[in-house]
């Protein structure tokens, strides 16, 4: 059986098909992603690039040429050795010139699912090799938690791979608490690839065991469990964290939080205490005042804290509360109320960082790395926080702060991005087009012609997934996929390898980057290094040969199931965190030395920037949620038949209340503007009683698609909300994204029809202009 893997899934081949291959689920998997079924007629007939083109004003006057048109004139399509030669040319001028720090190495998204042909891995070892880049550091998904987790209980990376299984939890949890939900259509994906689909099963399986499922999200249905057995408390976005400190209220003031486990394995207690109870400020954290904060009624939140305590119970928070206006404290409030309810490492009970947010939390299997391709010593220091590449480019100099310390943004000339598309997942884009205007030059390496490939000068066609060999695997996963071509490239797209060995060949580094290898000898390489450590992980690997003439090997079933910080409950001092006191941190004395304002040494309230309570809530009072999308990761494949098929009227959808869509005249299925000072996108209006009135609703994932390309301000015709939201760091402890904090007004589109734009290809020329 051919096997091929993605972000979505293992899919078999199917190389009988009449009009070529094409691919389907595979056996085993409970709940196969639609996605990835998609993907082989996307990349076969999509927008592909599929030859290097440059800008025109680039090409003909060099480096810095308009920057101002970037995104509205024409390419001229280059020979290779031409586009090779032009960008080895900028990376020297600009390393010779400015210095290696002048460079910036982007690539954040999830460009391929393969372990070798990783876009992020391959440009990040290619600008090691030339002496070095700023980087960036965390994630989108994780800013703030990334952040904080390791001062309190963990890292994320450790957290996401310890889990309880879902097995686990079917027998083991009764009550399921989560703030933001639980939804499949982001349990879809995993790092690496992923074979076996497990959250929606998950789910059911829980609830035919007897376990109780509270909804605390906005949105009804995105706890993706039989409705049955969930019960939805609708609550105003930005409120959690006062919710989860007033259950903790409830539980501490009845005296029933265990003080013997919070003594073994917490520190600073006494201080979270004294916050709750309103020692320090004259503010009891009870349900009366989460009440007047988030609408839940205080009778709900005092019962649902015993119900905790009274059964095995687990609380559990969406990724999407720390992409928000501080961040931090709705993980810091979900860790301290967990403690106080003192289930913390029994199986199934405790507390959950993320089920439903990507595909590994419940894994059952062993967890092991799998094959890794090494990238370098980075020779530069400087780096940003990801979410903060705006302010990077346009503010060169300037200080900022992150975990504790205090760094400056570097001076960039030359912008080098291979894998990601930061005009879909940065927040206000019409401030990203400004900051875009600051480099010198953009280089971009791109499967398709999405907003990124046309905002650049130097556009390298890259080929997918499908189109070359390379090895899926992702950390507890049953399955190593030997990955072979199922498509042909298209045009002249190569494999970022080959473009960064070429490049590397004129720079005169070859031997640093390539190491002597191709592409499959790195592949065996890669693989037989990992087989060692597979032996550590109690695994055997056959030899690469074997493996890659099956296609594959499957891992044997792991024994022993994750129960998360189990070890550590059963003896903290035999297995203490990596934490500063080797204990659950409620009070963490490192952040509260950083003396920072809006981020305490405990968990804490404070009101978000722009929420439903505020007074900016008079001029735009619907607060904007944009989640991740059903039919697409990010926006990787917006163009495939699967995702056109989700958006109404070739836009996204705009979810919007039955309420609120009346006061406004707005009927199901009519185009819409949504809008606020930072901008306006169209949408199509999605009318439900599934949605909390006073909140509007607009997934990510469209392709950017402003009216006049390039132009701040232009009218965006897609229904992408990243024109909306804000562009501002979470808290000086992890400057994360706040895209979450974020308020709109919605009105009926009474101008022209606008036809969407987004998937047709850049103008090009022969001529320079």
């Amino acid at each position: 059986m051919r096997l091929t893997s993605s972000h979505w899934g293992t899919y078999t081949v199917d190389d009988t098909a009449a009009g070529g291959p094409r691919l389907l689920p595979l056996p085993g998997d409970p709940d196969p992603s639609p996605i990835g079924l998609s993907m082989l007629e996307a990349y076969r007939d999509g927008p592909r690039v599929r030859k290097p083109a440059v800008r025109a004003s680039w090409l003909k006057h060099g480096a810095g040429a308009h920057p101002e048109l970037r995104g509205r004139e024409p390419f001229v399509e280059v020979g290779w050795d031409q586009a090779l030669d032009l960008v080895a040319a900028e990376v020297e001028r600009v390393r010779t010139q400015h210095g290696n720090r002048a460079i910036f190495g982007g690539s954040y998204g999830w460009s391929s699912a393969g372990r070798f042909h990783h876009a992020q891995s391959q440009v990040h070892r290619f600008l090691n090799a030339t002496g070095g880049y700023v980087r960036h550091t965390d994630s989108y998904s994780l800013g703030a938690a990334r952040v904080l987790m390791p001062h309190i209980v963990a890292s994320m990376d450790e957290l996401m791979a310890s889990h309880h299984a879902w097995s686990v939890m079917v027998e083991h949890t009764k009550l399921f608490v989560g703030f933001g939900g639980v939804p499949a259509k982001n349990a879809q994906v995993s790092a690496g690839g992923n074979c076996e689909h497990r959250t929606r099963p998950g789910l059911a399986a829980m609830a035919r065991a007897g376990c109780r499922f509270v909804n605390f999200s906005p949105v009804r249905v995105d706890l993706d469990a039989p409705p049955e057995a969930v019960e939805w408390i609708p609550i105003r976005p930005g409120s959690d964290t006062a919710v989860m400190l007033a259950l903790a209220h409830t539980i501490v003031a009845a005296g029933r939080h265990d003080r013997r486990q919070l003594d073994r394995l917490t520190v600073g207690f006494e201080r979270f205490e004294a916050y709750l109870i309103g020692r320090d400020d004259g503010i009891a954290k009870d349900a009366r005042w989460a009440e007047a904060l988030s609408g839940v009624p205080a009778a709900r939140i005092e019962r649902l804290a015993h119900e905790l305590c009274d059964t095995r119970s687990l609380v559990n928070t969406a990724w999407s509360l720390q992409r928000a206006d501080h961040g931090e404290q709705p993980f810091w409030a979900l860790v301290s109320l967990a403690a106080c309810i003192g289930q913390i490492g029994l199986p199934g009970g405790g507390f959950g960082v993320g089920y439903g947010a990507a595909n590994l939390m419940g894994s059952p299997h062993h967890r092991f790395a799998g094959p890794v391709l090494p990238q370098g010593r980075n020779a530069v220091e400087d780096f940003i926080p990801v979410a903060r590449i705006a302010d990077l480019l346009l503010h060169p100099g300037a200080p900022f702060q992150y975990n504790g310390r205090t760094h400056r943004y570097a001076d960039i000339r030359l912008v080098y991005w291979a894998g990601g598309n930061p005009f879909h997942h940065h927040q206000d884009l019409n401030r990203l087009i400004m900051a875009w205007r600051r480099p010198e030059t953009i280089v971009v390496h791109e499967q398709a012609w999405n907003a990124t490939a046309k905002m650049a000068d130097i556009v390298l066609p890259a080929t997918s997934s499908l189109e070359r060999s390379d090895i899926g695997f992702s950390t507890r996963e049953p399955l190593l996929v030997a990955m072979k071509p199922v498509l042909a490239p298209p045009g002249e797209a190569r494999d970022d390898y080959a473009i960064f060995s070429a490049l590397a060949q004129r720079l005169g580094c070859a031997d640093v980057f390539t190491e002597g290898r191709d592409a499959m000898q790195w592949l065996r390489h890669m693989y037989e290094e990992a087989r060692p450590r597979a032996v550590q992980a109690g695994l055997e690997l056959p030899p690469f040969d074997t493996f890659w003439a099956a296609g594959g090997v499957r891992l044997p079933d792991n024994p022993s199931p994750p129960v998360m910080l189990a070890d550590f409950r059963a003896d903290p001092h035999a297995h203490p965190l990596k934490t500063p006191s080797g204990r659950i941190e409620l009070f963490s004395a490192t952040i509260a030395g950083f003396g920072l304002p809006d981020c305490p040494g405990h968990a804490a309230w404070f009101e978000p920037a722009e929420w439903l309570g505020s007074a900016a809530a008079a001029r735009h009072p619907l607060h904007l949620l944009s989640d991740q999308p059903a039919g697409k990761l990010h926006s990787q494949l917006d163009f495939s038949a699967y995702s056109r098929s989700l958006k109404r009227n070739g836009r996204e959808p705009l979810w919007l209340s039955t309420q609120d869509a009346a006061a406004r005249g707005i009927r199901d299925g009519q185009t819409v503007r949504v809008f606020n000072d930072r901008g306006a996108c169209l949408a199509t209006a999605y009318v439900t009683a599934d949605i909390l009135p006073g909140v509007a609703r607009l997934a990510t994932g469209a392709w950017f698609d402003p009216d006049t390309p390039g132009e701040p301000g232009s009218l965006e015709r897609h229904g992408n909300p990243n024109v909306l939201t804000r562009d501002a760091g979470s808290s000086a402890l992890s400057q994360g994204c706040s895209a979450q904090t974020c308020l709109v007004d919605v009105a009926p589109w009474t101008g022209p029809e606008l036809p969407v734009r987004a998937f047709e290809p850049p103008a090009f020329t022969t001529a320079l202009l």
